[in-house]
């Protein structure tokens, strides 16, 4: 069961946005990943401490807990930043619910697309679980409803993601077969890449791991 840490940081100007913790574990039935979002105390709106003096302490500022089945599928999502919550899964497309702060008030959401997206690295491990690209083939076009934090609004967006090579390297525990992906914005144009090594995210834009003290688990 691969357990670490990755940060978070802001993919134009860099800036700290915390630390995501997380542990994540294959099964017969599929995938789990559970997360907490953590920033530091202090903090200003952008997420960077606001001097630089001794490292502050954090607190937790959101989660992720998300189930694929064995196909890559979200069979269940729950999401909380800024007071909200969403939960969500694939239904004739994908469904959810967003919740506001009070509890009060519940809104419903479906749309036709295959998968959720967000900042969290576990979006970017189940969309490639899902695709199974090879690599050399043709770009494979995805559309995915994106949770944007801290707010959680739903926003629908197409990319395609292209596999561009899986190279092995030489690890204390054995070969690890790396995946570079290349994910372009179809709205934008903007391409980056990713690489993932079984279920964990090595790189990615605003993602770095940062401590890991299991190897990565191996879809089979």
């Amino acid at each position: 069961m691969p357990r670490g840490r990755y940060s978070r940081h802001d993919t134009h100007d860099h800036t700290p946005l915390g630390e995501e913790h997380f542990h994540c574990a294959t099964g017969t039935s599929g995938w789990r990943y559970v997360s907490q979002i953590t920033a530091p105390i202090g903090t200003g709106s952008g997420g960077a401490p606001r001097d630089n003096g001794a490292p502050r302490e954090s607190t937790v500022t959101g989660s992720v807990d998300l189930t694929t089945d064995e196909l890559g599928r979200p069979v269940r999502l729950e999401l909380h930043a800024g007071g909200w919550q969403v939960r969500g899964a694939a239904l004739e497309g994908v469904t959810w619910v967003r919740t506001d702060p009070t509890g009060e008030h519940a809104t419903e959401g479906h749309v036709q697309a295959h998968a959720f997206t967000g900042a969290s690295p576990a979006f970017l491990v189940a969309t490639a679980r899902l695709l199974r690209l090879t690599p050399g083939a043709p770009a494979t076009r995805v559309r995915l409803v994106a949770f944007t934090e801290p707010v959680l609004a739903p926003r629908t967006l197409d990319q395609s993601w292209a596999l561009l090579k899986s190279e092995a390297h030489a690890t204390d525990s054995g070969p690890l077969t790396v995946d570079e992906y290349q994910v372009t914005e179809l709205d934008t144009g903007e391409q980056h890449a990713v690489h993932i090594a079984g279920d964990v995210v090595l790189a990615a834009p605003g993602i770095e791991l940062e401590d890991l003290e299991s190897p990565p688990s191996v879809f089979t």
